[in-house]
Order: C-alpha cells, then sequence, then structure tokens
C-alpha cells in the first residue's frame, strides 16, 4: 500500500514506539528520511530520477561547459549523455542530435589541446561533478541536451509523496527503520540489542532485490534484456 507523510509518520511512530508530537522525534525524522532516500537513491539507480535538459548552450570557442547548479533537486549526479544538436543553434526538436563519447580528461588535453580544428564536438570528459569539457572545440554556439540523473525532492510536509513512497513503501520504511533503531540505542549501543536493526537490514535487503529486478525490467536490463520477470527457454528434444 502506498504511503504519504502522515501515513509514513505514523507507519514509523508505530513501529518506533513513540508519537508524532515528541521533540526528540521531530528532531530526528528528516535525519532518518534522509538516510532512507539517500541509500535507496544511490543503491536503486532508479528510471525515475532520470531527466533531460535540453535548455543548455556550448560557447563557441570555449571547450568548457558547466552543468547547471539552479537547485539541489535538478543538479545533476550523473551525467549518462550529452547531445550536441546540429545545426548551431536549433533545439533538439528541429535539429539533430549527435552524441557525444565520454573519454579521459588526458585524451581530451592531448588530441584536443587547442582551438586548430574546432568544429562539432564528438568527446566530453568529466572534470569534477559539475564541469564538463569537450573535443573538438566547439567552432560555434551549440544547444546541448544533457541527460542523467537527479536526486528528486526529499519526503516532507510540503512534498508529502515521492516515488519511494508511492511504489517502494515496503523498503522505505525498512530503511527508514535500520536509522530509526539505530538513533533508539544510540548506534554504537545498537550491540545492547544488535538483533533489532540486523533484522531490518535483512528485511531491507530482502524487498530491495525484488526492487532492483523491478528496475531493471524497466530498462530492459532484465533476463534475456527483456522487460520480463522470466523468459521461458525453448524446449530441447
Amino acid at each position: 500500500m502506498s504511503m504519504d507523510y502522515t501515513s509514513y509518520v505514523n507507519s514509523l511512530c508505530n513501529l518506533m514506539v513513540i508519537t508524532s508530537t515528541t521533540t526528540q522525534f521531530q528532531t530526528v525524522l528528516p535525519n532518518i528520511i534522509d538516510y532512507a532516500e539517500q541509500r535507496m537513491y544511490r543503491e536503486l539507480d532508479l528510471l525515475n530520477t532520470v531527466v533531460q535538459n535540453s535548455s543548455l548552450t556550448l560557447s563557441a570557442n570555449n571547450r568548457n561547459f558547466t552543468l547547471p547548479t539552479n537547485s539541489p533537486n535538478s543538479n545533476f549526479i550523473t551525467v549518462q549523455s550529452i547531445n550536441v544538436i546540429t545545426p548551431a543553434g536549433t533545439v533538439p526538436s528541429s535539429g539533430q542530435r549527435n552524441q557525444l563519447q565520454p573519454v579521459s580528461r588526458d585524451y581530451l588535453d592531448t588530441v584536443w589541446n587547442s582551438l586548430s580544428g574546432a568544429g562539432v564536438p564528438q568527446y566530453f570528459a568529466m572534470i569534477d561533478q559539475f564541469n564538463i569539457i569537450v573535443g573538438p572545440w566547439p567552432n560555434a554556439n551549440y544547444n546541448i541536451e544533457v541527460v542523467g540523473t537527479i536526486r528528486p525532492q526529499p519526503l516532507s510536509a510540503t512534498n508529502p509523496t515521492t516515488f519511494l513512497t508511492q511504489y517502494l513503501p515496503d523498503a522505505f520504511l525498512s530503511a527508514s527503520m535500520i536509522f530509526a533503531t539505530g538513533y533508539q540505542r544510540d548506534f554504537g549501543s545498537q550491540s545492547d540489542n544488535p538483533q533489532q536493526g540486523q533484522s531490518w537490514e535483512n528485511q531491507y535487503q530482502l524487498l530491495m532485490q525484488s526492487a532492483m529486478a523491478e528496475e531493471l525490467r524497466k530498462k530492459f536490463s532484465g533476463p534475456g534484456w527483456t522487460a520480463y520477470s522470466n523468459v521461458a527457454n525453448p524446449p530441447t528434444r
């Protein structure tokens, strides 16, 4: 059953045997949510977190490009692909996508280290989390399209539902309880009752196995590179 912020808080309080109005609970709740969300987003690589940004531009005679950092919930965590749109100045819907190939910075510094041979970029390299270089150096102002993953807006009273609470509520609640039981046992003192935290970890791992399998099916990376959970084998004689 899917959850919203209110039902999540109620379920969490029931499992922690605590009331939602307790000062200590209100203080630790954002940390519980952050732990569960960050862990699941990193481990699952959800298709739901993939976005396209087609409002970006490479400047002529400048191989450097900075990814947008306008909002924490729209910043790219990983870049999956970059497309240069030709002709120059054309938007993706009316131009041609030219997919750049990822290479090392050393390669671009060696092969495309100056304006000589400027043209339509063919390669890109990550410099750091937000900065990229391309090669050849662009000979015009090209629109580009970046595809990658972001961190969605966290669950809160003002953002009462997320993909995790709607489609993976059981795993999200289990991940929350891993942190919550550690908090209640002062983390290092979990040795007083190690079974409690470990039981939630075991439950979380079991739920994540099925979540990962489903996520792979969405990407047609399941059994036999299909979207199906099982692929029949032809009978043998």
